[in-house]
């Protein structure tokens, strides 16, 4: 089983993270920030992860600290259930309707952190949420896992749904590159003989 596990704390946020990858798609999260909780819900659901987070941070002064952190330590914690990433399919792409909004998410397990964000949000916020926070979200995800990662919303015209199509998508994409290839399941996926950077 491919597990990672993570604690993080600072001034401003106190998480921990268990994340297997051979799961079945259970969740136990509690952030503090509902719509974030339901995105990390659906992570794990559609991505056959098992997934904990338990944080709390300055949600006083506002979502920022705790959004960005949890991607970190969700980041942290994937780059050690991945490990030296052998055997794994690497590429993934996936395209998630919901209702109107259609979302394309395509990545690379390949060791180097990388993101493009070309997501719009038609309001503000979704519930309490700033939208800005999802780039925030994806943004240190990809960087602490180690992940070339494009997030592409086609269209849409609900924030909610837009956000939900990302993060689905993203789940969708990391179930099929995380899966150990058949016919090379021994073998580090590159001609450099290494995915870690």
């Amino acid at each position: 089983m491919r597990t990672g596990k993570i604690s993080r704390k600072t001034n401003e946020t106190d998480i921990a993270v268990e994340l297997c990858l051979d799961g079945t798609g259970t969740y136990d999260v509690e952030t503090g920030i509902g719509f974030l909780d339901h995105m990390l819900e659906q992570l794990a659901k559609h991505a056959l992860f098992d997934l904990k987070v338990h944080a709390s941070g300055d949600l006083h002064i506002d979502m920022h600290h705790t959004t960005e952190d949890t991607g970190i330590a969700i980041g942290q914690a994937m780059a050690t259930a991945l490990g030296e990433r052998r055997g794994i399919t690497r590429y993934a792409s996936f395209h998630l309707p919901m209702d109107e909004a259609l979302t394309r998410v395509a990545l690379d397990l390949s060791g180097r952190p990388y993101l493009i964000w070309q997501v719009d949000f038609p309001t503000p916020k979704v519930g309490d949420m700033d939208t800005e926070l999802f780039r925030e979200w994806f943004q240190a995800f990809a960087q602490n896992s180690g992940i070339t990662l494009h997030v592409a919303s086609l269209y849409g015209d609900n924030a909610h749904h837009i956000a939900e199509t990302c993060y689905k998508a993203l789940a969708r994409a990391l179930r099929q590159a995380v899966e150990i290839d058949p016919r090379q399941p021994d073998t580090i996926p590159s001609t450099k003989g290494t995915l870690q950077g």
